[in-house]
């Protein structure tokens, strides 16, 4: 027996249902400020009476708006990546969009396949975690008139609007704070993707001198911040400190130190990158750059939806900065 088809819900029967004309219906509905509040009550209770859900690819057709934003991140699960995506997304939410998040996996062709769907997709606007790579995919956003940020660095060209900071500076920073410590004798434990090591490579240049530096691929994990550590410690014993790209890969340091043996900071300063809850709350408390990615989601969302909404942002390039938290693992 064949199944049996169920009937669409349309706005004819919410209109039905409430006792007004389909135009009444569609107002109470999309621009409930052109009814009265009554009429709006009526009709949203009649929706939900009869399960209507409106058709939001029909409106976006009419509109030339699809209420969809972009959002790309190298790695969903990544720590410092998510206060920014949160802070996003309920920035969206408050004026009726919603997020469509992809995943680019540190990969320049799966960003551009990406950057590509969105295009087709028709998407409102996009959010990069990073800056564009992708000169192709890159021209084909900017034929489509899709405003865009790049977030998480800093660049003197941006494609469009940036919310970011710079990843030479922090490398700096934390050598300079190195140096102030007394420690000359470091290294460093990195991830291989670009920011990574723009961040090794300030503080190497920083530092004055070759910095022995074992990389692991990104995104870092526990596991390969005990093989960098263990790698440095080995090749190099006499090290005082080691900077790590990332709160993860400094936690595997910190336990391939303990495994050793190791007193921290005494015999051995580790610092971190990216601000996570967990660094405050490990034994020892972890010294880190903080950068605030709640900020960042918030100016990003904040600008990009003034571009929608067809304004100039009053600020279309956003240096948030970033602070180094010093915590045990580094405090004598």
């Amino acid at each position: 027996m064949p199944p049996i088809k169920q009937k669409s819900i349309t706005l004819h029967d919410v209109a039905r249902e409430a006792g007004v004309s389909l135009i009444t219906a569609s107002r109470a509905l999309g621009n409930p400020g052109r009814v009265s509040a009554a009429t709006v009550a009526r009709v949203q209770a009649a929706a939900e009476a009869i399960g209507y859900i409106p058709n939001l690819l029909a409106g976006g057709l009419k509109s030339r708006r699809s209420r969809m934003i972009a959002a790309l991140v190298p790695i969903i699960s990544v720590q410092q990546f998510l206060p920014t995506i949160e802070a996003l997304t309920a920035q969206l939410d408050r004026e009726g969009y919603q997020l469509l998040l992809g995943q680019t996996g540190y990969d320049r062709a799966r960003e551009a396949d990406l950057l590509n769907s969105m295009v087709g997709r028709r998407v409102d606007g996009i959010v990069m975690a990073g800056l564009l790579s992708d000169r192709p995919a890159t021209a084909r956003v900017r034929a489509a008139g899709i405003p865009l940020v790049e977030t998480w660095d800093i660049t003197d060209q941006p494609f469009d609007m940036l919310v970011g900071f710079s990843h030479l500076d922090v490398g700096r920073a934390v050598a300079d704070y190195f140096l102030s410590k007394g420690w000359d004798r470091v290294g460093a434990a990195t991830g291989d993707d670009q920011r990574a090591l723009i961040r090794r490579q300030g503080f190497a240049e920083r530092m004055g001198q070759d910095v022995p530096t074992a990389v692991v691929p990104a995104p870092s994990s526990v596991g390969s911040g005990r093989q960098a550590g263990a790698e440095l410690l080995r090749e190099n014993p006499e090290l005082q400190a080691i900077f790590c790209s990332s709160d993860t890969l400094a936690e595997g340091v910190l336990t391939e130190a303990r495994v050793r043996g190791l007193r921290v900071p005494e015999d051995l300063a580790v610092c971190g990158f990216g601000g996570t809850p967990f660094s405050a709350h490990i034994a020892p408390t972890l010294t880190t750059v903080h950068v605030d990615g709640a900020r960042i989601g918030a100016e990003a969302g904040r600008i990009l939806l003034e571009r929608c909404r067809g304004e100039t942002p009053a600020q279309s390039f956003i240096d948030v900065g970033f602070r180094i938290i010093e915590r045990e693992s580094t405090k004598a």
